[in-house]
């Protein structure tokens, strides 16, 4: 028996026999595409470390491969994975290219009172397991809008991204041109000196060039931070060209002023989201009335305690043994979103807030402070 469609249209035949074939196929094609997204963008990895490699005195890069031999997800240079440890996380820039999976190279530079670089540092040995998410992150390059000439300014650590990047380029044989201004506070705290050096010399699309803010006498190269006239000098007009920044967090509004100065878009430069602010109440739009210092009561999770307005609320919860799922901790992923139900809470500015969480109460709980007494929806 013919279909009523059949002669209505031109095609209709093969649209009704696939309708039908669909129809007809027990196939689980969910359960295939789970598998599928699960193997590019996992939600937790179990690595092994296979080697740590003394990069400076302060520094460790740690490479990390499948605790099965497995293949790891694929990633595009400049992003990063969270490592879970001692009851937090913390993320970290992935320093080896993409080219090749089979491992992750992290490096780690030990910070003052940093809790999971130090703990890295001091206790992680090769064989330890370490578990991670999947790569994550925006903080790569996107050949639509960004270009195929650009500039790079990292400061201290900052430059690990940078090395994935110009890794990707040497490796991927990309024809892009990448210029990479690296300040450091000495020549002794200089990451991977010499296999930036190798890149430059094999690949002319590259350049690296290097910054010492309080150099040794025996220095020879430039001296001071990347100012406007060191940027201008080195990388030569920025018209057209994306700028990434990446660093302490002190270099981002130092980098900003400058590029400013030169007259360069903001639309054209790009920051890495680098962690909650250090001293949230020294900004400008810190709540005048609210003693940084000063404890409030949080409910949350059938939980009540204290904690100072200056805590950001993700690390006040994971304090308490309330862990939500979490990867940037800088505002940026939205995977510790969570919902206040009574109570005001201040946003630092890294927030990247969806239009919808003010009037349904979402927070991004990582750069979030508690100003009120809050209580919680988890």
């Amino acid at each position: 028996m013919r279909h009523p469609l059949t002669d209505r249209f031109d095609g209709a035949a093969a649209v009704i026999a696939d309708i039908e074939q669909r129809v007809a196929d027990t196939a689980d094609h969910a359960g295939d595409t789970h598998r599928l997204i699960d193997a590019y963008h996992p939600k937790r990895l179990r690595l092994a470390i296979s080697e740590i490699i003394e990069e400076t005195e302060t520094t460790k890069t740690f490479r990390l491969q499948a605790v099965d031999g497995a293949v790891l997800p694929p990633f595009a240079a400049g992003q990063y994975v969270n490592v879970f440890r001692d009851g937090t996380s913390r993320p970290y820039a992935i320093s080896s290219s993409p080219a090749n999976t089979d491992h992750y190279d992290l490096t780690v530079r030990r910070v003052p009172a940093g809790r999971i670089s130090n703990l890295l540092n001091d206790t992680v040995r090769v064989d330890d397991e370490v578990v991670t998410t999947g790569p994550m992150g925006t903080f790569h390059h996107n050949p639509l809008f960004h270009g195929e000439d650009v500039v790079f300014l990292a400061g201290g650590s900052g430059v690990a991204p940078a090395l994935s990047m110009l890794r990707d380029i040497a490796d991927n044989r990309l024809g892009r041109r990448f210029h990479l201004l690296y300040g450091s506070r000495s020549g002794g705290d200089v990451l991977f000196r010499d296999r930036l050096a190798e890149l430059v010399a094999e690949h002319p699309s590259l350049r690296v060039d290097h910054v010492i803010s309080d150099p040794e006498p025996q220095w020879i190269g430039r001296t001071g931070f990347l100012s406007a006239e060191t940027i201008e000098e080195l990388a030569g007009p920025l018209a057209g060209r994306m700028v990434y920044v990446c660093g302490p967090q002190a270099l981002y509004a130092y980098a900003l002023e400058q590029l400013r100065a030169l007259g360069h878009p903001r639309r054209r430069i790009r920051f890495e989201a680098n962690g909650a602010p250090s001293d949230p109440a020294a900004r400008s739009d810190w709540p005048a009335d609210s003693d940084p210092a000063e404890e409030v009561t949080v409910t949350a999770g059938g939980l009540t305690f204290r904690s100072p307005r200056r805590r950001p609320l993700l690390d006040a919860l994971e304090d308490n043994g309330i862990r939500p799922e979490a990867a940037c901790r800088s505002g940026e992923c939205s995977l510790c979103r969570i919902r206040v139900r009574r109570g005001q809470v201040h946003h630092a500015e890294e927030a990247r807030l969806r239009l919808s969480d003010a009037r349904f109460g979402y927070i991004h709980s990582c750069v979030a402070y508690p100003i009120t007494d809050v209580e919680l929806d988890l």
